[in-house]
């Protein structure tokens, strides 16, 4: 048994602590199994690349077509409806994504011609938000 002096916190504290013989291992920690070696895999052949989709087109292009979202998020609100003229950089919808609103404008005048996404609605990355004719 050997005993230290140590101190914590300014206060003195006297400890007894047992020595244990270094060679005889202890019976309260076990020593570990040996670990199995391990066993090859055949090789898997290689999958066929898929090709990625192409991202969802961008209604800027003055032709007809959808408003996607640029990011996974929730709806907060829509601001226009279905048969309203818009103009170009004008709010139609917030999102909001780790806390942060983002807001989705126009990318060009036109009328709403559809609107697929309410209050509430969880979206994706590229889904379509609404269209603009």
């Amino acid at each position: 048994m050997r005993n230290f002096r140590i101190t914590v916190d300014g206060t003195p504290y006297e400890v007894s602590v047992e020595e244990l013989d270094a060679v005889a291992p202890s019976s309260a920690s076990p020593s570990p199994a040996p670990s199995p070696a391990p066993v090859p895999r055949p090789a898997r052949p290689a999958a066929a690349a898929t090709p990625a989709a192409p991202p969802p087109a961008a209604a800027a292009d003055g032709g007809a077509g959808d408003v996607p979202s640029p990011l996974a998020g929730t709806v907060v609100s829509v601001d226009v409806a279905v048969g309203q003229h818009v103009t170009k950089s004008q709010q139609l919808v917030v999102l909001e994504a780790m806390k942060m609103n983002t807001y989705i404008t126009a990318p060009r005048d036109g009328r709403i011609t559809a609107i697929n996404v309410a209050a509430g609605t969880a979206v994706a990355e590229g889904q379509s938000l609404l269209s603009i004719g």
